[in-house]
């Protein structure tokens, strides 16, 4: 199947093309014609799926067959909202690239920058609005936003923003929309809050499927080191310098301990930066933008502010810490072995972490490979078995639900100070 088969129009395809996109994965080849009809949607869909396009595209294409023009004072006519900035940037640069030969006029809102040259942008006048659901709101509190006149809503990573505790944000933002729009919903996971959000805003939607949150990694070899505490930091350094690397994503599970790792390695004298939730927003672009350019070699994050981030060819992801949520595994190795790209995923395992990696393996399905690297032995040794063997004829995961859709990790609430830096 090409873009041609989908049904958009030739300023779109030029500008696909421009990108160097000639086949539809298999989300935009699913999802662009039924948007295009005017349905709603329920995908199944992560970041690395191109999911975004697979939205942007046909919503593109509907506004543009109305009036056109971003006139003083138009209201928008398509709201995106996404859980984090970063993922806010990622999805208006998407509209801003495969818009680029259309007369469509949009615009980008979150914390933790000014907030009058948001105003000012939106007083000229956009068709599209992209936004985190606290600035949004800060912007209708403040009249500086008319939301009566969208006709297509867009939640991306639904099941991220639940589990921030955003619902009752996105509640409130729904009370400020039209009743008569049409919906897309975008979710990795399916639990009992994301279907009931979706039974409350959906009308008939069409459901797609294309990779679920445990299988999303087929692409990522994945490999386990199990190395002391302590000699965790002397081991990446190791790996990094042996194997040449040019360019990898590590994760740790603090703010401090990413402020920690980044400057110990440049000690080392391997060039690092850390990007977390404490960082201005400033920083934090500056920090991916050296990065995607390769100004910077190693960027460590935190799981919530790696959210969104969207780095074409990444090699290596590494796990310094082991999430203590399975699923938040899975989408950290889903950074790299992007858009059937192959990549690596490296986890760092003292022997404390066993149990994490044990929860990692049985959402997986199957145990990850063990490499000791000489000199880095942990002590004491364990055995990462989960099980001694994987029943086929367990309980299929996620069974009692919609299908099609993984089952999702119990929702998370964070305390106020880590939401307040989404707004």
């Amino acid at each position: 199947m090409s873009f041609d088969s989908l049904g958009l129009k030739a300023e779109l395809l030029s500008a696909v093309q421009a990108q160097g996109y000639t086949t539809p994965t298999p989300v935009q080849a699913k999802t662009i014609p039924v948007i295009l009809e005017g349905r709603d949607v329920l995908a199944g869909a992560q970041t690395g799926t191109g999911k975004t396009a697979a939205f942007t595209l046909p919503m593109l294409q509907l506004l543009s067959a109305g009036e056109q023009g971003g006139a003083r004072g138009r209201a928008p006519r398509a709201l995106v909202l996404t859980p984090t900035r970063e993922l806010a940037a990622q999805v208006a640069d998407s509209v801003r690239t495969y818009g680029k030969n259309l007369r469509l006029h949009s615009a980008v809102v979150f914390g933790g920058v000014g907030i009058n040259p948001q105003i000012d942008q939106l007083r000229r006048g956009i068709d599209i609005l992209v936004a985190t659901p606290g600035r949004l709101l800060d912007h209708a509190g403040q009249g500086t936003v008319n939301l009566s006149k969208v006709e297509i809503l867009v939640l991306d990573e639904a099941d991220r923003m639940l589990d921030m505790g955003f619902i009752h944000d996105i509640k409130r933002i729904l009370r400020l929309l039209p009743a008569k729009r049409q919906n897309l919903l975008f979710s990795a996971t399916y639990n009992d809050e994301i279907k009931r959000l979706a039974d409350g805003l959906l009308q008939n939607p069409e459901m797609v499927e294309v990779a679920r949150r445990n299988t999303a990694a087929e692409t990522v070899s994945q490999v386990v080191h199990p190395v002391g505490q302590t000699k965790k930091r002397e081991l990446l350094a190791h790996l990094i310098k042996e194997g040449d690397w040019q360019q990898a994503l590590v994760f740790t599970r603090t703010k401090h301990g990413a402020n920690r790792l980044a400057t110990q390695l440049l000690k080392d004298g391997i060039n690092s930066t850390a990007i977390h939730g404490n960082k201005s927003q400033a920083a934090r672009t500056k920090a991916l933008a050296d990065f995607k350019k390769g100004a910077v070699r190693i960027l460590v994050a935190t799981d919530i502010a790696a959210r969104g981030l969207d780095i074409d060819s990444l090699p290596h992801v590494v796990n310094f810490d082991l999430p203590n949520v399975p699923e938040d595994y899975v989408h950290r190795i889903g950074r790299t072995g992007r858009a059937g790209a192959s990549g690596m995923a490296l986890s760092l395992v003292a022997s404390e972490e066993r149990d994490l990696l044990r929860n990692i393996q049985k959402l997986l399905g199957r145990n990850i490979e063990v490499q000791e690297i000489p000199g880095f032995k942990n002590e004491p040794s364990f055995s990462t078995d989960s099980a001694p063997s994987f029943r086929q004829d367990r309980k299929p995961q996620g069974q009692g639900r919609k299908p099609g859709f993984a089952s999702a990790r119990p929702a998370r609430r964070f305390e106020k100070k880590d939401r307040n830096y989404q707004r």
